[in-house]
């Protein structure tokens, strides 16, 4: 079964009139998962058979909104979704804050083999110490992290910033990277900080998803948590519902 997740930003005139073609685009291939509209882009979480995954990306890709459309690619041994479910909502992912949208523009990022290399090194290429901070909630960051990351105790991405501000003056002399699952909360969270003063702050490049998929595991402990039937993944990609198939 291949597994796909996918997020992208960009301008939708009528979200719930592109909601009804992708639900039915994505039943006739028989897809299960979740894909949320929203007037400021998509996002993705699906599974099925590898051609149909294949025959529904490239439907989307010939629309010209999605045709840079970059996706990360699992397997699992079984269907990880119960059904599809298809939402129509006010954003992607929901931040609630001014100065957080990725259709303005995005916050400097850092590849995952160059973050690799820093944390190998112990500091950047500007010779500052590197601090991962984790965007994710404390449900996501109990199934793994990076080494040493700063958590934060939320529940809901919205809390971030409140959790954030007792920690702002000693992350002043780091680099801080920002990460989570995909990368797409980083978009909204990057932006963010660096409108309200973080300039020191980068987004990891395609989430931990990403580092695992281009790194592995180096400097990473445990999981990553998925939201679906396969819980977390491994820095293989190997999802935990499959240890016990």
């Amino acid at each position: 079964m291949l597994n796909l997740a996918a997020y992208h930003f960009v301008s939708i005139d009528h979200p719930a009139e592109l909601a009804v073609t992708l639900r039915e685009r994505a039943e006739a291939s028989g897809l299960l998962g979740t894909m949320l509209v929203a007037s400021e882009g998509i996002n993705l979480f699906l599974a099925g058979e590898d051609a149909a995954i294949h025959g529904f990306l490239d439907a989307m890709r010939d629309d010209a909104r999605f045709a840079g459309l970059v996706v990360k690619f699992s397997h699992s041994h079984r269907q990880p979704f119960a059904r599809l479910k298809v939402k129509v909502k006010p954003e992607i992912i929901s931040f609630r804050r001014d100065n957080a949208s990725p259709l303005s523009g995005r916050a400097p990022s850092v590849e995952p083999h160059t973050l690799a290399r820093w944390l190998d090194q112990g500091h950047d290429d500007t010779g500052t110490p590197v601090v991962m901070l984790d965007t994710r909630n404390r449900e996501e960051f109990d199934y793994g992290t990076f080494d040493g990351a700063l958590t934060l105790p939320i529940d809901n991405f919205t809390d971030l910033p409140d959790a954030l501000a007792p920690h702002r003056d000693a992350l002043r002399q780091a680099t801080v990277v920002s990460f989570c699952t995909g990368g797409i909360r980083c978009e909204k969270a990057a932006l963010w900080m660096q409108a309200d003063g973080m300039h020191n702050v980068l987004q990891l490049e395609g989430g931990i998803l990403g580092y695992f998929e281009q790194v592995g595991g180096r400097h990473y402990e445990g999981r990553c948590f998925v939201f679906d039937e396969r819980v977390a993944l491994d820095p293989e990609l190997q999802p935990l519902m499959d240890d016990a198939a």
